[in-house]
Formats: structure tokens, C-alpha cells, sequence
């Protein structure tokens, strides 16, 4: 097992602030959240999740995809694609588990969505093994798991004497270059093994459960249409696209397309031109998330929209 100190982990995070944007999780007003940073010191080590997933970073919540300049007959488009790497430290297994689901769309569909597969390969994923199964954790029931090393490029362990680092892709290789390690006895041992799973229907079972309009209701009376629960997950994906108008001067106007982040929990997600609503009730719509996660998803794209 390769070991790193937590100085000498520090003073790699700093430099790697220096070449790269450095995102990791920070504490913002009492609030663990997934945060830029200039250093290692900024770096929070010990936490349980951060309050917000990290595929904002991704699939940000709102977007520039074009600036358009449009004078007289000539219109000119800037298509905005951020050029510098960035690498994201002390991700939790759950939130690059999220990542994989969201790629079985967006990467894995044609067509490629262009901006998240730029901001995928520009990126390199840093996780941080969780040394147990939290209170309100059920990773190990949808195929995931505390120290699970599959959607990462690098797993770092808390262990004695350091953090376990454990390199998974060869782009979790380049990056690790200056980190001072040294070789330790032994392995870390597995978090999360003896954890007792959730019972979770496969998705063909869902089917049954679409007309119990009783236990519909009763999640959806629970339910005040906030959107905050989608916004919250790593696996929501949904937006919209829009453009306004920014600026006009001097006969040139200036325009953005931007994309947004939408929720399927949201009164009007359904509306259509019209005004008509195809699902216009919080029953319907909470029933649509469930099926969403454990149904339509995986039977359409092959991932669990759901990573515990």
C-alpha cells in the first residue's frame, strides 16, 4: 500500500492549485460544500457529505453555450468552452457514481452532449473513501459502496499514518506526480462490508407499483414542488435552454443561450404550449421521480438513477 502524509498531502494540493482549478470540499459558513480553493489548508478532510453534489462542476446550474453578436444582417456565435483542467478532491464514491449515471445519457447516447463531455475529459476525479456507512446512506444497495474505486481516477483511504492512495486510470497517475509516498505494510481494511442492504426492486417490479394512487398521494401531500430534492441529487439531469438578450448598444444586440437546470418536480415541467399540463398534480409528479430513478432510467439507459 502507497501512503501519503497529511503535510506531504497538503503541500501537493497547493500545488496543484497553482496548475489546475483545484475544487474540494470546504466548509462555507457551517455548510460542507464543494468549493474552489488556492490551497491545501482550504481542504476539509474530515466530513461526511457535502450538503450539494458535484455535478455542478459538470453540468453547471446555469450555463453560457453561446454568446451570439447580431448587427444589421451579420450575426456572429462564440461557442464558450472553458479551456483549463480542473481536478476535484475528496470526492465521495456516491458523487462520481453520480457522474457514471449521468454519463450513461449524455456520453453514452448519441448525440454527445459537447459541454458535459468537455468538462468530463477535462477533469480529473480525486475521491475520498468514506470510513463508514453514514445514518442516511444505502451505497452498498444500489450497486455502489464507501470506498468503491470504479468511477474514479484516484481513491485516497484514510489510514494510520496518512491516506492510502490507490491510482485507478493513467490520467490518475499523471496527476499524482509530486506526491511524496512511501510504502506501508498491509491494506486498508473495507468500509461499509458488513452493512445491511435495503431490499430494492429490479425495474421491471416498478411497473406493479404505478397505480397505487393511495401511496402516491400520501408522498405526494409531503411534497411542496421546491425542486430542491433534484437540484440536491447527483444523478438529476434534466434543463432548459434559453435565450436573452444581455446588452444593445450601437445597433450591435447581444445575446445568450444558456442552459438551466429544470425539475421534474416543478409545477410546470410539463406545461405545454397551450397551457396544457400532462402531469399536473404532486402525486404524479413524485410517482414520475420514483419511476425516473428506478425505472425509466435504467431500463432505457442500463444506470440506476439512484446512488444511495
Amino acid at each position: 500500500m502507497m501512503v501519503a502524509t497529511l503535510n506531504g498531502l497538503q503541500d501537493w494540493l497547493k500545488d496543484l492549485a497553482q496548475r489546475y482549478d483545484l475544487i474540494a470540499p470546504c466548509n462555507v459558513d457551517g455548510h460542507v460544500l464543494y468549493r474552489p480553493v488556492a490551497s491545501g489548508d482550504e481542504v476539509l478532510l474530515d466530513y461526511e457529505r457535502p450538503e450539494l453534489s458535484a455535478k455542478d462542476y459538470f453540468l453547471p446550474a446555469t450555463e453560457i453555450l453561446l454568446r451570439v453578436e447580431q448587427q444589421g444582417g451579420q450575426v456572429t456565435q462564440e461557442e464558450i468552452l472553458p479551456d483549463r483542467k480542473q481536478v476535484l478532491f475528496g470526492l465521495r464514491p456516491c458523487d462520481a457514481h453520480g457522474l457514471a449515471a449521468i454519463d450513461a445519457l449524455f456520453l453514452k447516447q448519441d448525440p454527445v452532449d459537447r459541454n458535459y463531455a468537455h468538462h468530463r475529459a477535462r477533469t480529473v476525479l480525486l475521491g475520498l473513501a468514506c470510513p463508514q456507512m453514514w445514518d442516511d446512506c444505502f451505497c452498498t444497495s444500489v450497486e455502489g459502496a464507501p470506498d468503491d474505486p470504479t468511477h474514479l481516477d484516484v481513491l485516497f483511504r484514510e489510514v494510520d499514518g496518512g491516506y492510502g492512495v490507490e491510482a485507478i486510470t493513467e490520467k490518475g497517475e499523471s496527476v499524482l506526480e509530486g506526491l511524496a509516498l512511501r510504502k506501508q505494510k498491509g491494506e486498508p481494511s473495507p468500509s461499509g462490508a458488513d452493512a445491511e442492504k435495503a431490499p430494492l426492486a429490479p425495474s421491471q417490479d416498478w411497473r406493479s407499483l404505478f397505480g397505487r394512487d393511495q401511496m402516491w398521494r400520501r408522498h405526494g401531500e409531503r411534497c411542496l414542488s421546491c425542486r430542491i430534492c433534484t437540484y440536491v441529487c447527483p444523478t438529476c439531469r434534466c434543463f432548459d435552454v434559453a435565450d436573452r438578450v444581455v446588452a444593445e448598444q450601437g445597433g450591435v444586440t447581444h445575446i445568450e443561450r444558456i442552459r438551466v437546470w429544470d425539475a421534474c418536480t416543478s409545477t410546470n415541467y410539463r406545461r405545454a404550449a397551450g397551457g396544457h399540463n400532462s402531469r399536473p398534480t404532486k402525486p404524479g409528479r413524485i410517482r414520475n421521480r420514483f419511476f425516473c430513478k428506478f425505472c425509466y432510467y435504467p431500463e432505457d439507459f442500463g444506470a440506476l438513477g439512484c446512488v444511495g
